[in-house]
Formats: C-alpha cells, structure tokens, sequence
C-alpha cells in the first residue's frame, strides 16, 4: 500500500440516522405527487425556469437525450415535456448551481468527505477543473489538461503488460466516446474493457444470445401497444424506468392485459396516474396490473414451470395453447423440455413460487389465449447465481406461445443506463469478436489483442491482488456500485494510478489509488460547440444527442477529446490512428464507426430525427446463426437455496430517490419511507417470530467463505413481501454481496438473492 497507508478513508460513509417517518405506500404513480417532487429538485438545484426550459428540449428530436434510463423516446414526443420525475431529477443533478472547485477540496480532504454519505457526496456539485491527488496527499490539488494527460500515459507506459491496465466503461458514455475508448484499449494492447452492464443485464445478454442470436431484446416502443399480454418480473418501472409506464398504459387502453411478477407489488404497476392527462391529474389513473404473483426472491424458474405445465395440461386437454408451427419450423428442443416439465411436482412447484394456486390460474387463462406477448424483466431476474436461466425460461414461454418476430411480441430487457447498450455495440466487451478485431485492423491498420480481457468482477479482483495497477473509468461510480464495497474499495486503493472522467463527484473520487485523476466533462445537456453525439436506447435504435446549455465551466472537455488526448499523449508520433482528429471531428469519427460496426452505414445522416433502428435478427425470426438454424429451447434447473431456520434470503433494491448510485434525495415514497434510507422491509409474521419491532435497529451479516461481511444499522420496517424474504437498499447493502459470488456464464454479482441473517443484540 506505501504512501495510500496515510489516507484513513471511510467506505461507507456516515451510518447514524436522520429523521424516518413512516406512511402508507402509495398505491399509484406519478400523478400530482410527481410533479410537486419533480419541480422541488429542479427549482432547488438549478432554478424553477432554467430547469423547465431545459427539461423542454429533453428527449426531443432536436434536444439531448434524458441521462437517466435508456427507455426509448416515442415517434411523436409530447409537446408538454418527453420526461418523467426522476429524469427531471437527473437534469436537475447535471445542472446543478453548485461546484466542486479548488476552493472545495482546499477546504475538505478526501478523508473528510468520505465520511459523508453518498447523498451528501453527490449534492457537493459539478467539478469545474481537472484535479489530481498525489501520493500521500488527502487532498486533491488542481492540475491542468496537458500535466493530467502525461501522467496517464507515464503510468501506462511504466506498465510491464497493457494488460495491467483497466479501461472501465459506464453507460452515460456517448457511442462515440466509447467507440474511441474501447478502440483506445485496444491499440493498448488490452481487452481489459469491463463495463456497467456485466452487474446489470450481462445474465439477459448471454442467455438471448444462446437462445435467440442476439444479446438484445427483439421488442420495439410500438409493440407495446399491440401486445395482449405483457408479462413483467422483477422490475420496478415506477421508478426506475417510469416513461414505461405510458407505453403500458397505451396497451391497457388497446385492450392489453398486464401480468405482474415481483416479491413486491410496486405502486407503479398498481396504478398510474399520468400527469399529462386530466384523468392523472382530477381522476382515478389507469389500472395496470390484472394479475400480480407475489413470487418469493428468485423463485421466477419454479413459477415460469408451473405456468408452463398448466398450458402443457390445457394442450393436453385439447385446447389449442401453443404455436406448433413456430415450434417446428422454428426451434430446437421442444421435446426435451416438454420431458424436463414431466419431472416436476405441481404442489412443490407451488409451494417454492410461494404464490397463491388461484392467480397462477389467471396467469394461465390469459397466456393460453394470446400469442402477442411481450416479457419485460430487469435486475430482479439477472442478479442472481441462476440469472441466465431465469432468462432462458422466459424465452421457453416465448417460444412455446410462437411469441417472437410479430408484432406485439417478444423479449424485453429494460435497461438502465441511458446508453449502456450502446456501449457494447459499438465495442466495448472484455470478450473477443474476431469480425471486430478484423474489421478495425482494416480501418486503422493495427492488430487488436485476441486474448479475453477482465469483467468488472475479475477487473476488481485484479486489483485488489496487484496484477491491474492502472484503472481507468469513461463515467461511473465502481466503488459504490460493485459488490463487497471494502474488498473493492481495497483494490482501487492498491492501484498506482487512478483516472475517473466525470461531471460529478463521487465515492469512487475517495478510495482512490496512489495516484489519481478527476477529468471534468461535459453533461449530456451541455453544448459542446456545434458537435452532436449519438446514443442507442433500451429497443436498439440510435439517435442524435445535442446540449443546449452553457457548460457547467469554461475548463470542461468532451468526452472524445479527453480520450482523443490521453490516445494521443500516449502514442505521440507512433501510431496508424489520427487521434486527435477522431476526437475532434465527430462526423470523421463516425465515417470511421461505419467502417467497422455492421449497422451504422450513412450514419451521422441516419441518426438524425428519430433516428435508425440496428440490425435484430429476432424481429424477422430469423436464427439462421445458431444451431441447426433455430432458435434454442434450454432446460433450466430450479434455484437452490438452502437457508438455516434464523437465515433470509435479501434483495437490494433502489429507492425511488435515487438512479442506480446517484442519490437524489432521502425519500422513498412510493414505499412510504421518509428521511432514510437504512431500513429493512420485513415481514410483519417473520417479525414476530425473531420478536422483532417495527422500527427497531439491526445489523445484517453475511456470512460466504467462512467470512462474515455486516452491514450495521438498519431499521426494521414492517412490508408486504413474502416470508422469508427481506428488501433493502444499494449501496448500502453493497457490503454483503461476496466479490467471489455471481451468476454462472455471466459474472453478474447476486445482489438480488443474499443468504443474510439479523443480528439486533448490538442495540439491545
């Protein structure tokens, strides 16, 4: 560790409480309640009509896109404002009035605002200038352009393998920037290129791809509207996805039927109040959900089986239930898994699901009728051991029904970050694709590394064990948002060199390595001269992106320029790629993208209005690419959980002030939590076997590998969840998930489904 041994750096933050209050959580959303919050934030940070007239041009064919959530924009955005609470949020955080200048960090050392919560750290304001933090220093001092430039390109260039570096993407990364990035990476010598998505959707992106061909959902905005039967597990769209809910609303008003699958029945897929509408203003709001299954944490595949053998039953009785045509022409291992069904008990199934015998039956009534069915899941599918094939039995229901390449029809990840599917079309994978590799060594002369680089779980163990010593992030906040925060927190802090280029400041800025490096960029609300960027959403089409307001600061750089410098600064003379044109000119930079993405011919022109759909071979039905031709039936196991008599089984979820790491405020009032975020949703009669009280404070510990992790100080709250079961929030329960534990095939870390017990005698 050397000098990083003089930091006294907290992880956590402040853990005492502030002020809770408790109410009954709402039973719909958005409505008056939205618009009263969404216009406190905004006139707080940045002022009530600078805000409105930003917001104005927010998801508009000629604005910016929303730096929240990749759900996509409409053909026709309302005039009234294309956003919802918790995008005007997000604007109202990028646009902020405060500042994170030289002023600031002479007066609070690193070790100071680390003991600041993640609220308090990410209300400190925009960083106005590059800063550096030196070894053995706590406080970051300014540095300029240039100076911050060379010292990454020293570091790097004192590395014994381009493999000791690590180049880590978020997805508020412009296509662009992430294309010069990762193309950065590679001409390195290194595909060391982890990103945001192997915690969220990577478990969606390798089961899609061995089932279906392609590691995105086939569903575009419209089929919404068409659908029958929407099908929704583990996501909460309410809050974090909550433009969704209009598209859901629109198929509710087209007849659409909605099934909800979830430990918690969230307001927003209760009801929805629309707030541009008289009826979301005066009246009742739009029933969403028909059918709610109340699943226990991880038991999806054991209810996804049930369902599916009802439907077997009704065939079986001679109602016609599924697309035999689809089936044959279309697929492998229909058989296989019809035989896998037959070994399975119906009453265990029943009582592993945890869900009622009855509404399992409405479930099956409305999927046998329907072939126009879209399945919609999140995080709380994903993020467990077992998350590819929790994905893998949603796409067995799809190919039963003959669901996919229809309108109305098909799979649908929703995804988080505004362009964190982006980021991986254009390239940024820590795995090879060797029609990529030849596609760049044709467009810039260089081979490409062909061996695998790190993911974010084994990027951080890297760290953590000395073999990575340079770490590199294009946006983010790993540290808060990765698993086992003192394991990871450790690895950064074992690294020689640090480099974050951000708008904010955040956790990651503090457990900084020996040597680190804050790079300022520009918001996605920002100009940036004349220059446009492209984004993809959640459905796969890309779109133009242009800032509107004065930067936050005069020494802000753009994204591409800042990799354009440090590409440049590194290679000076030797090099085949003209960096610095690429991040100067983005129309160039695109010509070059169109050379090597298949997709993205014409492209500065076809991004232009609402922009172009990517090629998605599952929208034709066409899976000429896997085995056979076919689309692939899979056998999934059932989840595997053995818990003691005093240990549960914990999910993390996000409150609704907050979007993934960022903390907007201290309310969770859809859940009806007030002032605080260390709470445990519990069951009242889980409650009253431990003799535990409504508000009374616990720790949580768990214990993997012989090692005890704990989280200290929580509150419990009496919820609605099923028994056995137990909700809190991330970051803070980040400290319980192992860094050694993650989803077969994907990595994706088991934030949804901890064995943790409730330890109370430290506050008896």
């Amino acid at each position: 560790m050397g000098d990083q041994k003089k930091r006294n750096i907290s992880v956590t933050g402040n853990i005492e409480f502030s002020d809770l209050k408790i109410t009954e959580p709402s039973d719909y959303a958005a409505g008056v309640p939205g618009i009263k919050a969404a216009l406190e934030h905004v006139s707080k940070e940045s002022g009530l009509f600078r805000s409105l007239k930003t917001l104005s041009q927010m998801n508009q064919k000629d604005g910016f896109d929303c730096p929240g959530c990749a759900w996509p924009d409409p053909e026709k955005p309302s005039k009234l404002g294309e956003y919802c609470e918790n995008g005007a949020k997000a604007i109202a955080e990028e646009t902020t009035f405060e500042r994170v200048d030289r002023e600031f960090f002479k007066k609070f050392s690193v070790e100071e605002i680390s003991k600041w919560t993640d609220y308090q750290i990410g209300k400190s304001g925009r960083i106005t200038e590059p800063f550096i933090l030196r070894p053995g220093s706590v406080h970051y001092e300014p540095v300029t352009w240039s100076d911050a430039f060379q010292v990454i390109a020293e570091n790097l260039h004192s590395l014994n393998s381009p493999d000791e570096a690590i180049f880590y993407t978020s997805g508020r990364s412009s296509n662009e920037a992430a294309f010069l990035y990762g193309l950065f990476s590679r001409a390195f010598g290194t595909n060391n290129m982890p990103d945001c998505s192997n915690m969220c959707h990577e478990s969606s992106g390798v089961a899609l791809s061995e089932t279906l061909g392609i590691g995105k959902g086939s569903v575009v905005l419209e089929d919404f509207y068409s659908a029958e039967v929407v099908m929704i597990l583990g996501q909460n769209p309410g809050t974090n996805h909550p433009r969704m809910l209009t598209a859901l609303q629109k198929c509710k008003e087209n007849g659409g039927k909605i099934i909800t699958v979830n430990p918690l029945m969230e307001s927003g897929l209760n009801r929805f109040k629309n707030p541009q509408q008289v009826n979301g203003i005066l009246g009742t709001g739009t029933h969403l959900t028909d059918v709610f299954l109340q699943v226990k944490i991880n038991q999806d595949v054991s209810l996804l089986k049930l369902i599916m053998k009802r439907l077997v039953t009704l065939e079986e009785k001679g109602e016609k239930v599924f697309d035999h045509e689809f089936i044959k022409e279309k697929t492998n291992g229909h058989q296989s898994l019809l035989d896998d069904l037959k070994r399975y008990d119906e009453d265990k199934l029943l009582e592993l699901s945890g869900v009622d015998s009855a509404q399992i039956d409405e479930a099956v009534a409305l999927l046998a009728k329907k072939s126009k069915i879209i399945i919609c899941w999140a995080m709380g599918l994903t993020q467990h051991k077992n998350g590819v094939e929790n994905i893998k039995e949603c796409v067995n229901l799809l190919l039963l029904k003959g669901s996919l390449g229809k309108e109305g029809a098909g799979t649908c990840p929703v995804r988080g970050h505004s362009n964190v599917q982006g980021d991986r079309s254009v390239g940024i994978m820590h795995y090879v694709s060797k029609s990529l590799n030849k596609s760049i060594k044709e467009a810039f002369n260089f081979d490409p590394p062909e061996e695998e680089g790190y993911d974010t779980v084994k990027g951080i163990k890297a760290m953590y064990e000395g073999k990575a010593k340079v770490f590199m992030a294009l946006g983010g906040n790993l540290v808060s948002a990765a698993s086992d925060t003192e394991y990871t927190a450790r690895a950064f802090q074992n690294c020689d060199l640090t480099v974050s280029v951000s708008t904010k400041l955040n956790r990651t800025h503090l457990t900084a390595g020996k040597t680190a490096l804050i790079l300022p960029t520009l918001g996605r609300s920002e100009m940036d001269r004349e220059r446009f960027v492209t984004v993809e959403n959640s459905m796969g089409k890309v779109h133009q992106s242009q800032g509107r307001l004065e930067p936050a600061s005069e020494h802000l750089m753009s994204e591409p320029e800042i990799v354009a410098n440090i590409a440049s600064t590194y290679f000076d003379t030797e090099t085949t790629v003209d960096w610095k044109a690429l991040g100067e000119d983005y129309n160039l930079l695109r010509e070059k993208m169109s050379e090597v993405l298949t997709g993205y011919q014409n492209y500065s022109k076809k991004s232009e209005g609402s922009g172009f759909y990517l090629p998605n071979n599952v929208r034709e039905a066409d899976f000429s690419k896997l085995p056979d031709g076919r689309a692939q039936f899979s056998v999934c196991k059932l989840p595997e959980h053995f818990l003691e008599k005093d240990e549960f089984i914990l999910m993390t979820v996000r409150s609704h002030d907050q979007f993934n790491t960022t903390i907007y405020g201290m309310n969770d009032r859809y859940r009806g939590i007030h002032g605080e975020r260390r709470v445990i949703f519990m069951n009242s009669k889980d409650m009253e076997n431990l003799r535990l009280k409504a508000e009374q404070v616990v720790d949580l510990t768990s214990n993997y590998s012989n090692k005890e992790r704990r989280a200290e100080k929580f509150k419990i709250i009496p919820y609605n969840i099923p028994p056995g079961n137990l909700c809190a929030y991330f970051p803070e329960t980040n400290v319980l998930v192992p860094n050694n534990l993650y989803a077969d095939k994907s990595n994706t870390p088991v934030s949804k489904s901890l064995t943790v017990k409730i330890d109370s005698k430290n506050y008896i």
